[in-house]
């Protein structure tokens, strides 16, 4: 009697959590396919996981706006800076290995990054500029954590309007400021890359492919994507009012000849979950391990002392917003890669959650305090569009409700 008794309750336990989770799913979906259909977004793929597998995965609207092809979850995004996440664990395996070290001076290993100069002024109506020596070598550390002084023309007025006079070539910079000063989202990848390339003495996709995606089992993420999987590249569109985008004029290569190491990556939301359960493992997934426990737990400390992350003013309007919402003005940090939540609002990720995007509004969250991790793909421009960003803001919060009522 008892023992039938158990197994009622059980029984009973066990509709009412699949009924919660249900019903927390298809919240979500209500969330994505709202945004859909209110025209804030033209399409989106999105999923979530805990460290033993998915949670949610979804897929709404288009993934080409003239032809209405409806968005499938196997799609493939161009996920640009999600790319630099990839580059800092593998340049992370190889200080693991004993090649290079945090603070070891950059030139060590890429010579053009010696003797690099810094602006000492620049004159914004006429473009006149004096330079300097810079004061300080550009260390490892720097690189990976945006410190070493380069920016991008979108982060940056200088660097947008910086003309070299006749004559002039740099290898490496300007620099924007000494390096260590502050941080400023740059090129600073780029060059982790070709830190990967001299050091391992391999192409950035060969080490890619060999260290990360097959271990890991990402099938679908390279730079250069197969002829035969093309059609399922996701169109790259643009906001041309509140609720209407138009295909952006010029789309992006489906090849990368030369690949770096801030951008370039084409992704699925299953390969890119894979990746960040990985990090929720502690640098392991199905047996493979691509890092230790002790260095992914190092990547995602704080790198930046008090000098915090602030909420950018773009400097190119039709490529990226001001970052007025994607950071916590100076109170977020930065780690070896990721940008690090310092004190996120209730009902989202923890505070030492890791996290990043890119450019056409592709992002991603890992929270290891509670074991979750979510990516979420859209593709148009502008970067840090303030209605892209309160679709994920929706759909972490709905992740999140969903993930306890499937607990409860």
């Amino acid at each position: 009697m008892i023992a039938r008794l158990l197994v009622v309750v059980l029984a009973v336990i066990v509709t009412v959590s699949s009924t919660a989770a249900q019903t927390g799913r298809a919240a979500v979906d209500a969330v994505l396919s709202g945004a859909v259909a209110r025209g804030e977004i033209p399409g989106v793929v999105a999923m979530a996981a805990t460290r033993t597998g998915a949670i949610y995965e979804g897929a709404f609207g288009v993934a080409d706006l003239p032809s209405r092809t409806p968005l499938q979850t196997g799609a493939i995004f161009r996920i640009a800076s999600m790319t630099k996440p990839i580059t800092s664990v593998a340049l992370m395996q190889l200080v693991e290995a004993g090649r290079l070290r945090l603070d070891d001076s950059a030139s060590k290993y890429l010579p053009e990054l010696a003797d690099v100069k810094v602006f000492e002024r620049f004159d914004a109506r006429t473009g006149t500029y004096t330079l300097r020596p810079a004061k300080k070598t550009i260390t490892v550390r720097h690189l990976l954590t945006h410190t070493a002084g380069f920016g991008y023309n979108f982060t940056n007025p200088i660097v947008r309007d910086f003309k070299p006079r006749e004559g002039e070539q740099y290898a490496a910079g300007p620099l924007v400021f000494e390096p260590g000063e502050r941080w400023l989202y740059g090129t600073n990848t780029d060059w982790v890359g070709r830190l990967v390339e001299a050091i391992s003495g391999q192409r950035l996709e060969t080490y890619f492919r060999e260290h990360i995606f097959m271990p890991l089992g990402m099938r679908e993420t390279f730079y250069n994507v197969p002829e035969d999987t093309r059609a399922r590249v996701v169109t790259v569109h643009r906001r041309a009012g509140e609720t209407s985008f138009t295909v952006e004029s010029v789309q992006p290569p489906f090849t990368s000849p030369r690949p770096i190491g801030g951008g370039g990556l084409h992704s699925t939301a299953a390969d890119y979950t894979r990746f960040m359960r990985m990090l929720l493992g502690g640098g392991a997934l199905d047996g493979a391990r691509v890092l230790k426990a002790e260095t992914v737990a190092l990547m995602g400390q704080n790198h930046l002392g008090n000098l915090g992350v602030p909420a950018l003013k773009t400097a190119m309007p039709d490529r990226s917003a001001d970052w007025t919402t994607l950071v916590n003005d100076g109170r977020d940090r930065w780690g070896l890669g990721f940008l690090i939540a310092t004190a996120p609002p209730p009902g989202k990720r923890s505070p030492g959650s890791l996290s990043w995007g890119g450019i056409n509004n592709t992002y991603f969250w890992v929270d290891p305090a509670r074991g979750i991790a979510g990516v979420i793909l859209m593709q148009f421009l502008p970067f840090a569009d303030p209605r892209a960003l309160a679709v994920h803001d929706a759909f972490e919060r709905a992740i999140y409700q969903l993930a306890g009522s499937s607990r409860s």
